[in-house]
């Protein structure tokens, strides 16, 4: 094991399956590191593969995940660098065999020691982990918050025979991960592990913490939540783009790396050769990313980041303290997915004069026509979506034009068609200007979509284990070892989730006149998805240089009832509920509200279905700002 005496050095090579391969070997040669760690699984990549892989017509790992460890191993075993990613997704055993087979042909046989972490995969026993309790409530994530109201159908598929489940992957922890890297491994491939799993199991190895260092697993926590997602700490995703050259400062920005000492505090940077930017904002802002509230989960820790710090350390180090780590809860997540049946969509677009009475017209000659068929009852979701606003007085066709998106689902393709069948039966009765795409090709074809049901399982039903290759012989690698995990020892349920408005808020008189202007012009913020729900948080912009001030005139004037005003008709009073809560040492206020991504993931009908766009569209909303804190400042939004 490394001396713990000074961080080890993570750097991350990727966020998404679409991450080129080309990241991790950028890593591995542009600067001193550790280990090498990548997160390539959003919460339906398994899914999209399973049926495929089980047919033998999909290898079940990420393409790019292989491609980087291609590209990486020669470097990684001549530097001394480790790797640990989830790319072996549903094949992890299977992508090790083929790193094995990469080694041997490179000649590293003898460098590299390659494992896998499996035990995620609980498809064969996911019926009887779902079995409805007293109540005939299934283990859904929210079913013990009695404040949330699930969207409708959100358990049907458990009774549907057409709604076969096809994968169901809990969320691993990082102790067989740990467990592998104290037995040797140079390689560790896994499976469905959580996001910041790979980091925790690093930093853990090197400093030889015990699975009972709360505090310190905590800061490792949140290091790995803040470097999972690629490049959103170096510039991506950063709602202060606007103050930067995207040409110059946000053109091919490189992978963040975390440093993280021995008490799990952590200094976020990157490599001094890489392009991006590396600060304070950038780091609370991906920071409040995907929150379920003050509280971070994770199978091995539970991590309370009340009161988290952030502070510049130097030209793009930025040192993040202050996480309190608490023992993990009983149960981690279970991503279950199910054939959910068929959907498609279809947009139009109008152009300019009596928008909203020309959509009326459509949707009404739509709806009828279903009437008419008697085929409604087919039709499981039925939305008529209007995106954009045309532009007052326009100075262009292009900006008088928006679109009108009709978005179906239903269990049989046949029903999909009928809608667009109706569409199509009164086209020649259409509004004035309608337009589109003339390839009828494109023009609603049915896909099979996968429901998602994010349930829990306990932690003492899995069995993890950490597996070695044997490829000393020269056949074929085979398993060599096997290192089963037990599940944490110290668990402690979860508590309510802390939900408040401001204490002891400051009078917003006190802070002067008003002016009304995008929430952007004087805060950052970042959104994203979590289930059926989506968070957001919001920091003051710095540039600004109210500090203090400006805090409190935020937190006092970010209220729960303030964020539903802010969603105007997209509030849906009685089905949404919505949590509030702040961290004054970065001077974030942070909300979930529950419900706004319906069912979630690749079931939702939203647009915005992954969250990502929620903080954009609040920043964008008008509201009465004190001028003392506007001055003569440039912004995207007054261009």
């Amino acid at each position: 094991m490394a001396s713990p005496r000074r961080p080890i050095r993570i750097g991350n090579c990727s966020g998404a399956a679409v991450d080129p391969g080309d990241v991790m070997y950028e890593q591995a040669v542009s600067g001193p590191i550790d280990v090498i760690t990548g997160d390539y699984l959003a919460e339906a990549n398994l899914a999209q593969a399973a049926e495929a892989y089980a047919e033998g017509t999909h290898p079940g790992w990420v393409a790019s995940a292989w491609d980087g460890l291609q590209k990486t191993l020669k470097v990684a075993a001549e530097r001394r660098i480790k790797i640990v990613i989830n790319g072996g997704a549903l094949n992890p055993k299977g992508l090790a065999a083929q790193c094995a087979e990469e080694a041997r042909r490179l000649g590293l046989s003898a460098k590299l020691q390659i494992a896998w972490v499996e035990g995620d995969d609980l498809l064969p026993d996911v019926r009887q982990i779902l079995r409805p309790d007293a109540r005939g409530r299934l283990p859904h994530l929210d079913a013990e918050n009695p404040e949330v109201k699930l969207a409708d159908g959100t358990a049907g598929f458990f009774d549907d025979p057409r709604k076969k489940i096809v994968a169901a992957n809990a969320y691993l922890g990082s102790r067989a991960i740990r467990a592998g890297l104290d037995a040797g491994a140079d390689i560790v491939i896994c499976g469905r592990v959580a996001d910041a799993s790979p980091v925790m199991g690093a930093a853990a190895w090197w400093h030889g913490w015990a699975d009972d260092d709360f505090d310190r697993l905590a800061g490792a926590l949140v290091a790995g939540h803040l470097i999972e997602c690629s490049y959103y700490t170096t510039g991506g995703n950063f709602a202060g783009f606007d103050e930067y050259d995207a040409g110059r400062d946000l053109l091919d920005i490189g992978c963040p790396i975390a440093e993280i000492d021995a008490g799990g505090a952590c200094v976020i940077t990157k490599h001094e050769t890489l392009r991006g930017v590396v600060t304070a904002e950038t780091v609370k802002c991906q920071l409040l990313y995907e929150l379920q509230g003050n509280v971070y989960l994770n199978s091995d820790v539970k991590a309370d980041l009340t009161h988290i710090a952030v502070r510049q350390a130097g030209a793009d180090r930025v040192r993040v303290s202050g996480a309190k780590g608490y023992p993990p809860p009983p149960t981690t997540k279970l991503a279950v997915f199910y054939r959910g049946g068929f959907q498609g969509e279809h947009t139009v677009n109008a152009v300019g004069y009596a928008t909203p009475q020309k959509y009326d017209m459509l949707e009404a000659q739509v709806r009828n026509q279903l009437r008419k068929w008697k085929c409604e009852s087919e039709i499981d979701v039925l939305e008529f979506q209007r995106v954009g606003v045309p532009q007052a007085n326009p100075r262009s066709q292009l900006k008088a034009t928006t679109y009108f998106r009709i978005f179906v689902q239903a269990a049989t393709a046949d029903a999909v068609r009928k809608v667009f069948a109706a569409w199509a039966y009164n086209f020649m009765q259409h509004f004035p200007g309608m337009g589109g795409t003339l390839d009828w090709r494109l023009i609603m074809n049915p896909v099979p979509f996968l429901g998602y049901f994010p349930a829990v399982v306990r932690q003492d039903r899995l069995r993890e284990s950490v597996n070695f290759l044997d490829v000393s012989d020269g056949a074929t690698p085979a398993a060599a070892r096997k290192i089963e995990v037990a599940a944490p020892q110290i668990t402690e349920p979860l508590a309510p989730r802390l939900n408040y408005d401001p204490v002891a808020p400051q009078s917003l008189d006190t802070f002067g006149s008003t002016t009304l202007v995008p929430l952007g012009d004087v805060a950052l913020a970042r959104s994203g998805d979590k289930g059926a729900n989506v968070n957001v948080g919001f920091t003051p912009r710095a540039r600004l240089n109210h500090n203090e001030e400006m805090w409190q005139w935020l937190r006092s004037f970010l209220t729960r009832d303030r964020i539903k005003q802010m969603m105007g008709e997209d509030w849906h009073d009685g089905s949404y509920y919505v949590e509030r809560v702040e961290f004054p040492q970065i001077r974030a206020v942070h909300f979930v509200v529950y419900g706004a991504l319906g069912c979630g993931v690749s079931s939702s009908a939203r647009l915005d279905c992954l969250g990502k766009g929620f903080a954009e569209f609040l920043r964008a909303v008008h509201v009465p700002v004190p001028r003392r804190f506007l001055g003569p400042v440039k912004v995207a939004s007054h261009l």
